[in-house]
């Protein structure tokens, strides 16, 4: 199988394990990722395949909608990759792009690394911030029937990994625990000049959101 048939047959995969996924989850924000990936791909010396897999694989079986089983993601990649006759070295990298690309809560050490998963983990982070971000954001809210906002519930900013896992947080604590963090947090040169960007409109939307609630426009 060619490099164009196994992103096509993976492609098919995606989007049919994907079909009934959380809006901000689903094949949508795959192939947002994937496209931002290779676009940060172009600047790097990388290996364009093992990118390629790892967007489109990096949230099969995200953890938060399988009873926090950060197993099973992984699992079907491998699985997947076998049965499609991939190289032992391409599972190996990209099962591993899976285990480490999330933030969990922003305090948990990567226990591995590649400039592809730099790439793969910028391209994931840059869909989380920005007009995207913000949407995805109320939209997981809205899914957990979380509160929009309380003055009185402040950001938790020293959270572990379990307790980033299990908060119930209103929606725009989300913002300072996880969202406005990220910018300084990306790995490649394009993902931190686009991150920029992104990162001021969310600072114009959260000013102009609390000029609302306070009745002050």
């Amino acid at each position: 199988m060619n490099q164009n048939d196994i992103i096509n047959t993976t492609i098919d995969f995606v989007k049919k394990e994907l079909e009934n996924a959380e809006g901000g989850h689903d094949w949508f924000h795959i192939e947002r990722v994937y496209k931002n990936a290779l676009l940060i791909a172009k600047g790097e010396n990388c290996d364009i395949l093992v990118v390629q897999l790892g967007a489109l694989l990096h949230d099969i079986a995200d953890s938060k909608f399988h009873d926090g089983d950060e197993t099973l993601g992984p699992k079907k990649a491998r699985l997947f990759l076998e049965n499609n006759s991939m190289s032992e070295n391409t599972i190996v990298h990209v099962v591993n792009i899976i285990e480490n690309i999330s933030f969990k809560g922003g305090n948990t050490e990567k226990k591995f690394h590649s400039l592809e998963l730099d790439i793969v983990q910028d391209a994931d982070r840059l869909d989380a911030i920005g007009a995207i971000g913000i949407a995805r954001t109320f939209n997981y809210g809205g899914f957990k029937n979380r509160a929009i906002y309380n003055p009185e519930i402040a950001p938790n900013l020293h959270m572990s990994k379990e307790e980033y896992k299990n908060s119930e947080a209103p929606t725009i604590n989300h913002f300072y625990e996880k969202l406005l963090l990220l910018k300084d947090k990306m790995n490649t040169k394009t993902g931190i000049q686009i991150a920029q960007e992104r990162h001021q409109f969310m600072e114009v939307f959260l000013s102009q959101f609390y000029s609302e609630w306070n009745g002050e426009k």
